[in-house]
């Protein structure tokens, strides 16, 4: 799917992800879930940190085969790339740059290649799941239609407002 370099965007990503995990059998507080989460999250801020182009959005891309969860993040930006080897360490005091340490310690596998056929990069990452339950296939998410992007939107939106303290003044109305 293709999201606005936004932090808003970044968050639906985040949000959508968790829910097409969930609904190909890895509910919400389960660890693939949970840490497939975090790696999206931490893939997506950076795109939108570091790889934002104005006018230009960023790409999600999940998959799921036997045993292996991929996320790959696309962005348009050639000449920020992250360090393949191994995230160097940050200050202490830093508020900032632990993303990609996060993104090493709970991969399985973790890369950048350049994005096809555009400028740009694709930061993936890999981690072994076992599926309970029945095998599982090969699965990538569908390309949505616009009813469906139009809808997954509604509800995150939906969901996200009553989610922030300030919106309980209105008493769960909009204002």
């Amino acid at each position: 799917m293709r999201f606005t370099s936004t932090s808003r965007g970044a968050r639906l990503a985040r949000r959508l992800v968790s829910h097409r995990l969930n609904d190909w059998g890895h509910p919400y507080t389960t660890p693939v879930n949970e840490t497939l989460t975090l790696i999206t999250t931490e893939l997506t801020a950076n795109a939108v940190r570091h790889g934002h182009v104005p006018g230009r959005d960023f790409h999600v891309q999940l998959t799921l085969t036997e045993g292996t969860s991929r996320i790959e993040v696309t962005d348009t930006r050639t000449e920020k790339q992250p360090p393949v080897a191994s995230p160097s360490a940050t200050d202490s005091l830093s508020e900032s740059g632990r993303g990609l340490l996060l993104v090493a310690a709970l991969a399985d596998d973790w890369g950048v290649s350049p994005r096809k056929d555009a400028p740009g990069k694709t930061v993936w990452a890999e981690l072994r799941v076992q599926h309970q339950g029945h095998p599982l296939e090969h699965r990538v998410a569908p390309e949505p239609t616009d009813v469906d992007l139009l809808l997954a939107t509604a509800s995150l939106l939906r969901d996200d407002f009553g989610s922030r303290p300030q919106d309980a003044s209105h008493g769960g109305r909009r204002p």
